[in-house]
């Protein structure tokens, strides 16, 4: 009788960890050094401790390394995964790989970056990146007054495939300053004489650097840049400082993370908007968790068709009629 009970009690402890771990879930970034995508790993990590639900980390070698993401989405499917937390580099090409994963039963939600169509993931959780971008662009208009129609602009976009994010951002800056985008579901169609040019530069310092400097090649009067994110940002301002035109070019940049407030409180970046990457990833293994628990999936929110996680202008220089908080505030908030 004590060996039955000894038997039992041997067994219920092998089975007690297997259940424990009975829910997986799959993050897969862009890249693992961007400091965007390392906390949005952090709120998964510590969300996913608490919920008991066993976490699996992916990322591209490079923003825009779309067959490392394939390969991720196969090796989770493969893995009998319960969700998938995806921030695309290829918003177009990865959409067969996705339904794979939903046919397969596997929650996908969208982080940051919607796929096109939005509604190939089950949700997306991300900033409106629309707004984000038409923050900066508001604020730049604002802050430049009457100068503003007579501007010379710079977009240092993402790729040339243009994946969601960066079309949002770029449109929604262009949109802020008062320029018609023409298709607003991609960049590079406009007309108006203000635009001097549009190059890519993967979301780093040196191709923001590299795009910077061939911008200026172009039209050395450049006055008003636009960058898709704060290292893109950095990178643009060595590439002024080293023809002197540091101080009289106006930077606007996507993000919030900790050094790209810093480079708004230092004067580098004249805005930038902030966006909440710990919190779309956290919301999202809630999500996945609910999914497991009950097949339910998350709701957007109302009115849109994503769920809003957020955006705040962060700048010390406020513009009139366009919200901001200041960099102590958003080193408050900001993260890496």
């Amino acid at each position: 009788m004590t060996g039955s009970v000894l038997a039992t009690m041997g067994a219920m402890a092998a089975i007690a960890p297997a259940q424990a771990e009975d829910i997986t879930a799959c993050l897969i970034t862009k890249t693992d050094t961007n400091p965007f995508f390392v906390k949005m790993k952090e709120g998964a990590t510590a969300k996913a401790d608490e919920l008991g639900i066993t976490l699996k980390s992916y990322a591209g070698k490079i923003d825009g390394d779309h067959q490392s993401q394939v390969a991720a989405i196969e090796t989770c499917i493969a893995d009998g995964a319960k969700g998938i937390l995806l921030t695309a580099s290829d918003t177009k090409a990865i959409v067969d790989s996705v339904k794979q994963a939903r046919d397969a039963g596997i929650l996908v939600i969208a982080l940051d970056t919607p796929l096109e169509p939005i509604d190939a993931a089950d949700a997306t959780f991300a900033t409106d990146n629309f707004k984000a971008g038409e923050l900066i662009g508001q604020w730049a208009a604002a802050s430049l007054g009457d100068a503003a129609s007579d501007a010379k602009i710079a977009l240092l976009d993402l790729a040339v495939s243009q994946p969601s994010v960066g079309v949002l951002r770029d449109q929604g800056f262009l949109t802020g300053f008062g320029i018609d985008v023409k298709d607003p579901n991609k960049w590079g169609d406009e007309d108006d004489s203000r635009i001097v040019g549009h190059d890519v530069t993967a979301g780093n310092e040196e191709g923001g650097r590299t795009a910077m400097e061939n911008l200026l090649t172009k039209d050395p009067t450049i006055n008003v840049v636009y960058t898709i994110n704060e290292p893109a940002a950095a990178g643009a301002y060595e590439a002024l400082k080293a023809v002197g035109r540091e101080n009289d070019v106006l930077i606007v940049s996507v993000d919030g993370g900790c050094p790209g407030v810093q480079n708004v409180q230092d004067g580098i970046i004249g805005a930038t908007s902030q966006q909440y990457p710990l919190l779309m990833a956290s919301l999202g293994i809630e999500a996945i968790k609910a999914w497991a628990d009950s097949g339910a999936k998350p709701e957007p929110t109302e009115g849109k068709n994503f769920f809003d996680t957020g955006v705040s202008l962060v700048t010390d220089k406020p513009a009139p009629g366009v919200e901001s908080i200041d960099t102590k505030e958003g080193m408050d908030k900001c993260w890496g």
